[in-house]
């Protein structure tokens, strides 16, 4: 018995070391208290308020009448088996004749189904009773004076997997508060350019070609030099536009992804062929992400995959994003070695999306992203 619980044990906490959703810790967790104590009925449950909700159920007696359903939720009132843990965050128990005197909606549930005892425990996370674990049974005699504490060993487990959960959501929630505020850093900065320094050298390029064409015709050597002076700043006007693209290019904000990805295409050293379906704007999170995404992937073609042809492929799909960036370049990148895709892993999996990425040798590269547009 023992060396049956430890493995169900391990089971368990080989799915939480995974980060395995706690739905699916819940019901492994509901299945192996049914098998290992073998218990008629095993619950996960969770307090909210004055009520307790049903996650997770295993091992229903088949002769069971009324039998119970993931989702049931029921008040506390009374002297039931969860309120008696809610309120001392502690195992109760309840036997056959505690259970037949008992009052209250849960109690009068336990005898429809036909239990004559039950045995519960705490989950505790961050210090406070966030539900409990349960096993019932319909014999009449009591469960063993060992249920609590090995159903106790579950519900560690099932809190182990609650905190984790919750610290990979705030996880999450950091990565897309940062990549949120340098995005809106770039659109900043961007237009800063645009709007402070650009235009002041344009203004200044007006006032030398006017200073240029007064020059008397006897000062030929004066109008040389505002001429390579001029030149000289419409150069460093279209290098500072240059940069300004590249921080956060403006046509992204007012055409969307579509018009910002043919851009880029027009521009790329290498050849490529675009192949869009887009209807709609989409959200600027999701749009932002692919931008850059295909810039990365078409400035890796040009500097490192010697590639001749960049193919991408970008439409929207059962409300997804769907892009495929396939170059026919010599491929073995390794993308674990400071490649900038690695970065932009980051935007896309904060939005929920998922990026994969085939680099055989000598059979070019390709990166596949898909961005749930409902994304976060």
């Amino acid at each position: 018995m023992l060396a049956e619980q430890q493995a169900a044990l391990r089971r368990v906490a080989t799915l939480v070391a995974r980060g395995t959703s706690p739905s699916e810790v819940f019901a492994a967790v509901a299945e192996a208290m049914a098998r290992c104590l073998h218990a008629g009925n095993a619950s996960v449950n969770r307090f909210d308020g004055d009520t307790v909700t049903v996650l997770a159920l295993a091992r229903i007696e088949p002769a069971m009448e009324h039998k119970p359903v993931v989702g049931e939720r029921h008040t506390l009132e009374g002297d039931s088996i969860a309120s008696r843990v809610l309120h001392t965050g502690r195992p109760a128990r309840l036997d056959s004749s505690e259970l037949q005197r008992a009052a209250g909606s849960i109690a009068e549930r336990l005898r429809e189904m036909g239990l004559r005892c039950t045995v519960a425990v705490p989950i505790i996370v961050d210090k406070r009773v966030w539900g409990m674990a349960a096993v019932g049974s319909a014999a009449p005699d009591p469960l063993p004076p060992d249920t609590e504490a090995r159903i106790s060993d579950f519900a560690d487990l099932v809190a182990t997997a609650i905190a984790n959960a919750a610290t990979r959501a705030e996880l999450v929630a950091s990565r897309a508060r940062i990549v949120t505020a340098g995005d809106e850093a770039r659109r900043r900065l961007e237009r800063d350019l645009h709007d402070g320094a650009q235009q002041r050298l344009v203004s200044l390029g007006l006032q030398l070609r006017v200073a240029e064409e007064a020059v008397p015709p006897e000062l030929d050597k004066l109008r040389g030099q505002l001429a390579q002076v001029l030149a000289e700043l419409t150069g460093v006007s279209a290098d500072l536009q240059e940069i300004s693209r590249g921080i956060h290019p403006a046509i992204l904000s007012r055409g969307g992804l579509g018009p910002a990805l043919k851009t880029l295409a027009r521009r790329s050293s290498v050849p490529v062929d675009l192949d869009l379906t887009l209807d709609r704007r989409l959200p600027d999170s999701t749009e932002v992400a692919a931008y850059y995404v295909v810039a990365e992937a078409l400035t890796n073609a040009a500097k490192h995959a010697a590639a001749s042809l960049v193919n991408v492929c970008v439409d929207t799909h059962d409300a997804t994003l769907r892009l495929l960036i396939r170059d026919d370049g010599i491929g073995g990148a390794d993308f674990g070695k400071g490649s900038g895709l690695i970065g932009l892993q980051d935007r896309v999996e904060v939005l929920g999306g998922h990026m994969e990425i085939a680099s055989p040798p000598g059979s070019g590269t390709s990166v596949h992203i898909s961005i749930p547009l409902g994304g976060k």
